[in-house]
């Protein structure tokens, strides 16, 4: 089954926000805490993929560059907030404390990292799924801990992560191996780790970001890496 691992994941994420949500109370000060303490973790994490793939560095800030100028014109964050407060207000008869900050922070922290793109393509070739257990239960982890702190607007992410993860591992299951090499998975991973360092940031609260906007990064990246590696052939 090709979407086993893309499941599993979304299933870490649902029983990670639960077990966040009925912790006990957690003072403000430890609070403030945990939060800088897993920002600096997602920072980490961001800068280990981001570094990862150097010799590409000017690639990756002209579609870093780019990608923030498509962002700002398709106005992908203000979409994105959109969606956000419509499930905020949905959900206002269950929970009446925020979701909305949960639900973006988290989805921008599931879906932008390597693991998620390579562990679905993966799962649709090869029906491989250690990248996606190995994701979920970092998710799972992330996710009681985003929850104690943003809310279970956390939990509503596992949607959007059911959508991405399941439409890359369904084309590539459909197209090949088109997707798995590092043409596409390397300037991906050093753009990705890029937005995920914008995302540890908000989460310390040292800038608000408009990480949304900067997602077309992630798509540029690989294009423009394959373009030229064509042209290089001729």
């Amino acid at each position: 089954m090709f979407l086993l691992g893309t499941i599993v994941d979304v299933l870490a994420i649902l029983i990670g926000t639960a077990i966040g949500y009925f912790l006990p109370r957690i003072p403000d000060r430890m609070r403030e805490t945990v939060t800088v303490g897993v920002a600096l973790c997602v920072i980490a994490i961001g800068l280990n993929m981001a570094l990862s793939d150097m010799n590409d560095i000017v690639l990756i800030i002209f579609s870093v560059v780019l990608g923030a100028v498509a962002g700002e014109l398709l106005q992908i964050e203000k979409r994105f907030e959109h969606l956000a407060h419509q499930l905020e207000l949905r959900f206002r008869r269950i929970y009446k404390g925020p979701v909305a900050q949960g639900f973006i922070s988290a989805t921008l922290l599931f879906c932008v990292g390597s693991m998620s793109i390579v562990g679905a393509v993966q799962d649709g070739l090869q029906g491989d799924h250690k990248t996606l257990f190995a994701k979920s239960v970092l998710d799972g982890f992330s996710s009681v801990v985003l929850t104690s702190t943003l809310g279970p607007g956390v939990g509503l992410a596992a949607i959007l992560v059911l959508v991405y993860q399941g439409l890359i591992a369904l084309i590539s299951h459909a197209f090949g191996s088109f997707l798995d090499t590092p043409l596409i998975i390397e300037p991906i991973t050093a753009a990705g780790g890029l937005l995920i360092v914008a995302i540890g940031l908000q989460l310390a609260g040292l800038r608000r970001i408009s990480v949304a906007n900067l997602l077309p990064a992630i798509v540029i990246a690989p294009v423009v890496k394959v373009v030229i590696h064509s042209i290089s052939q001729i």
